[in-house]
């Protein structure tokens, strides 16, 4: 009887560390492929986006496009979830019209994005991206926003269309 709780409570020891090392075996797979997905995503962005919503600007004056700082910023306050966020900016990136643009402000400043290639696939990873992570921001852009967007709100809030 004794041999027999021996061999059991070994059985189960064993069986309970297996299956302890293969789940943080998972762990680090889930880690290790969310590592490389979010090290891709970073790359499309900074290739893809920066070109124009430049984190380098010295000033509000000299930029082409509004920082991606100020684009997740009003964005994340029109959109709660990152399922809502993702498809917005998907959307609008994918076929950017004026009409459509909710940054009604930088449309007026700028005009809308000009429309670009990008794949589905590369614009829901960039635009993850964007919501899972601290975007670089430009020196002056809290001050600029400070000054400008009193109460938090863009310059275009509350025109009428």
């Amino acid at each position: 009887m004794k041999t027999n709780f021996i061999l059991i409570a070994t059985l189960v020891v064993i069986f309970s560390s297996c299956n302890k090392q293969k789940n943080e075996n998972s762990k680090n797979e889930i880690s290790s492929t969310t590592e490389v997905e979010n090290i891709e995503a970073l790359k499309l962005f900074q290739q893809n986006c920066y070109a124009c919503h430049s984190v380098t600007t010295k000033s509000h004056e000299e930029i082409i496009a509004p920082p991606m700082a100020a684009v997740k910023r009003r964005y994340m306050k029109e959109y709660d979830s990152k399922e809502d966020f993702v498809k917005a900016v998907v959307a609008y990136a994918s076929d950017p019209k004026a009409e459509n643009a909710l940054m009604i402000g930088a449309v007026d400043k700028f005009k809308a994005m000009p429309k670009q290639k990008f794949t589905k696939e590369d614009l829901t990873k960039i635009a993850s991206y964007i919501y899972d992570n601290e975007i670089e921001t430009p020196e002056w852009f809290e001050d600029h926003f400070q000054q400008n967007h009193k109460n938090g709100q863009g310059m275009g809030r509350g025109r009428n269309k």
